[in-house]
This record gives structure tokens, C-alpha cells and sequence, in this order.
């Protein structure tokens, strides 16, 4: 058979995938499932660019991650405009089919608490939340047990000659990514003395902040549509998700700010 735009993308197959509990009567749910299935695919694609980002800064290619932290952004900003549309649903609209949704929760999400892994954010409870021997819970061992983004940086720069100290290159990585003060001289070398490393810096700057203002837009929607109410799934909503604001996944290049300027 001929290869056409609708067997090339599967698109019977994914049209068919959006199926409403509530059989049509809460007009809304279509749109909920629509957004949050689209964000499970970007989530995928994220993923994939990570570690392509990855693969450039162990072989030194700086251009390349550069362009990959370029289409990572457009991505995030895509991420936080959906928000939008969100929250085009007031809260009665979803209320109305709210109840059909059981134990389901967006804290079950695999591919977030991989994306979550690879910025650093490791928590071993995590893992527990998906069963043992499961796929999802496989892929997420293996995110918690690998290097984050942040350390496949920090091995960049030492290729590059600036001093890392060999305990966080050689560190364990199932551990949350912490501040050093040797990593934040090295950096302030870098700004100084390399622009073009510099620049790979503040796209790695804008990538957290990108990843923040997510959180913070998802947060202010969860807010605006239930309140203080708990999640699906039994799950604390709002509090927890405020708990998850402004914590940084590359903490040295916040740090290294007050020292502009005082070299």
C-alpha cells in the first residue's frame, strides 16, 4: 500500500483515542483529553531532545546543542500557551464530568516524572507510584539512575578545561542536583573569557526558567479551575503542586548573578 499522510502518521488510530467517560454529555471532556494527550507527545519530544542535548555535550558539539536548546524552548513556550486554552473551561465545566475521572491524576504521568528526573528533581517515591517490572517504571529507573542534564554540562565543561571538581563528575546520580561553589568559579571563567560558551549557558538559563514558568502556569490553572480542593486520584492539588515553585534545575547559573561584575 501506498504510504499516505494518513497511514504515515496512524491517523485512524489516533483520532480514535479520544473517548469521553461521560459518553458526550460534558461537551468539555473532549477538550481535556485533547490538551492532555498533546502534552504526553510533546512530553515524548522533550525527551527525545534531551537526550540528543545530551549526546552533543559529551562530544563537544556546541553549535548543535545550541540549536537543540533553541528547539527545546519554542517547545516549552508551546507548553505554557496550551494553559490558555485550558482555561477556556470554567469550573463548572469541568466539575461536570470531574467525578468520572476515579483514580486518574496527571501525578501519574511517567513521561513528566522522566522529564522531572532528567532536570534533576530525583525523588526515589517516585518510583513506587508505578508498579514493579512495569514499562514506565523501567524507563524511570533508568532516568533515576543516569546522569541529569545538568551533569552531561558539567562533563562538557571539563572536556573544555575548566576545573569541575572530580566528585560531582564521578557523583551519584540518583541524588537531586545541589549548588557548588567550585562549579559557580568555573562558570564566571566561562562568561568571562568564552562568549559563545556563555550564550550555551544562558539558553541552558532560559530552559529552567521556561521549565518554572510551566509549573507556575499549570499551578495558577489547577487554582483557577478547583480551587484548593484535592486532586484526582487523591492526590494534595494545589498545596503540592505550589511546592514544586521556583526550584531551579541548574541552581549554579542562578547563583553565579551576584557576582557579575565583581570579578
Amino acid at each position: 500500500m501506498a504510504l499516505t499522510y494518513s497511514n504515515y502518521l496512524k491517523l485512524d488510530e489516533l483520532l480514535d483515542l479520544q473517548q469521553p467517560q461521560s459518553q458526550g454529555k460534558a461537551h468539555d471532556e473532549m477538550l481535556f483529553i485533547v490538551i492532555h494527550q498533546t502534552y504526553e507527545l510533546w512530553f515524548k519530544e522533550v525527551l527525545h531532545e534531551i537526550d540528543c542535548l545530551a549526546r552533543h555535550m559529551e562530544v563537544r558539539e556546541s553549535a548543535q546543542a545550541q540549536s537543540t536548546l533553541k528547539r527545546l524552548l519554542a517547545i516549552f513556550k508551546v507548553l505554557v500557551s496550551q494553559m490558555d486554552i485550558l482555561e477556556t473551561m470554567s469550573s463548572a465545566q469541568f466539575l461536570a464530568f470531574r467525578d468520572l475521572l476515579g483514580t486518574a491524576s496527571g501525578f501519574q504521568s511517567a513521561q513528566f516524572r522522566e522529564l522531572e528526573f532528567a532536570f534533576g528533581n530525583k525523588r526515589r517515591e517516585v518510583l513506587d507510584a508505578f508498579p514493579e517490572g512495569s514499562y514506565p517504571r523501567l524507563r524511570l529507573q533508568r532516568r533515576f539512575e543516569g546522569p541529569t542534564l545538568w551533569d552531561s554540562f558539567l562533563h562538557f565543561l571539563s572536556q573544555r578545561n575548566y576545573a569541575v571538581p572530580a566528585h560531582l563528575l564521578n557523583r551519584d546520580f540518583s541524588r537531586p542536583v545541589a549548588p557548588s561553589k567550585q562549579v559557580q568559579a568555573a562558570l564566571l571563567q566561562v562568561y568571562a573569557k568564552e562568549p559563545d560558551l556563555a550564550n550555551l549557558c544562558e539558553l541552558l538559563l532560559d530552559l529552567d526558567e521556561g521549565v518554572q514558568e510551566w509549573r507556575y502556569r499549570h499551578v495558577k490553572m489547577v487554582e483557577r479551575i478547583i480551587g484548593s480542593k484535592y486532586g484526582t486520584g487523591g492526590s494534595s492539588g494545589v498545596d503540592y503542586l505550589r511546592s514544586t515553585l521556583f526550584n531551579p534545575s541548574f541552581p549554579d547559573l542562578w547563583e553565579i548573578r551576584t557576582q557579575f561584575g565583581k570579578q
